[in-house]
């Protein structure tokens, strides 16, 4: 039974992450509804503010009789308030299933237990912590944030082959290839947000979209103390919405959000980022900004690419210690995670 429990367990792990880049900052989840040895109905959390993986998955099970003495697997606790959607613990309650198999308990403080409380006191038995520690790093954006307060947070850089992350002026482009740089629009259509510093918006005048994959456009945001970002930067002339966090002036204009932060601390910076509902982002530089995301330790993920081209001489990149890696093409991706 403990196999089965794992297997049914491991297919809402898959169907969570097909909400990968849509549900932010709610967790990712699956439901899979098993009746004697079969599934009879499954599905995912889909879309931010839309139904939850429980009622979707409910929904495809034509027979709703069947649901009566069924099995319910969801890798994450189910919810037991109203909020954009009501209380999916409700929902299973009144379908009388005699079980309901999770992986991980919701760290929400207005969940945290809740739920499952609300199902035993109902008369269904929950078993918990299958497969706890793989649930865990399948929402390990929503967990850091309900742990911390903060965002998760990814840096990402390419240098060169002798440890180079920008040419002497501050230009950074191409040092990875087109496989690589396709993986990175992957990136971005996952996470939430992207953020830059104001020498590489203005250097480099990147667009920081989602060209060559399909997605939607992470929300861009740059790093901005003094007002330096110049007024022909694609980030301002084009139509997407970009937030500059500056020391000097609240101001929104179309889709530009100046923020002052006087302070100007990071930590500071991401708590407002999360404030505004914004689970994860991506750190693309430059090199300053991601020194000072490493000095602080302000870091989850730093996936790194090293290309066989050379500079010689420029700005050095950020040093890490590993020596495991991917091939991309003929570049090398090396993924490192922060466990301080």
């Amino acid at each position: 039974m403990k196999d089965n429990h794992k297997k049914y367990i491991e297919r809402t792990f898959y169907l969570a992450n097909k909400g990968l880049g849509n549900v932010s900052p709610n967790p990712m989840v699956g439901c899979v509804i098993v009746k004697a040895g079969k599934i009879i109905g499954e599905s995912y959390h889909k879309e931010y503010g839309k139904e939850h993986a429980e009622i979707n998955a409910i929904n495809t099970v034509i027979d709703k009789s069947q649901l009566k003495g069924s099995s319910f697997y969801i890798n994450l606790e189910p919810c037991s308030h109203h909020g954009k959607t009501p209380p999916c613990s409700d929902e299973i309650i009144k379908h009388k299933p005699k079980e309901v198999i999770i992986s991980n308990l919701d760290q929400n403080p207005i969940v945290n237990g809740r739920g499952i409380k609300k199902l035993k006191n109902n008369g269904i038995s929950v078993k918990e912590n299958i497969l706890k520690e793989k649930g865990l790093i399948i929402n390990k954006r929503f967990f850091k944030n309900q742990i911390t307060g903060l965002p998760y947070i990814i840096l990402k850089w390419a240098e060169t082959e002798d440890g180079f992350i920008a040419r002497k002026d501050g230009s950074s482009k191409w040092i990875s290839n087109e496989l690589s740089r396709m993986l990175v629009h992957k990136w971005r259509s996952e996470e939430a947000w992207i953020l830059v510093g104001v020498n590489t918006a203005n250097i480099d005048n990147p667009s920081l979209n989602v060209r060559s994959w399909k997605g939607r456009d992470p929300v861009r945001i740059v790093l901005d103390p003094n007002q330096k970002l110049k007024p022909k930067t694609k980030l301002l002339k084009d139509k997407g919405a970009v937030l500059i966090y500056n020391k000097e002036k609240n101001k929104k204009t179309n889709n530009k959000n100046f923020i002052q932060n006087k302070s100007f601390e990071l930590k500071h910076i991401l708590r407002d980022i999360l404030e505004k509902g914004i689970g994860s982002l991506i750190v693309e530089g430059g090199a300053k900004t991601l020194n000072n995301f490493i000095k602080e330790g302000l870091w989850d993920e730093a996936r790194v690419f090293v290309s066989n081209k050379t500079f010689k001489e420029g700005i050095k990149a950020p040093k890490f210690d590993t020596d495991q890696y991917e091939k991309i093409g003929d570049n090398k991706l090396y993924t490192i995670f922060n466990h301080a």
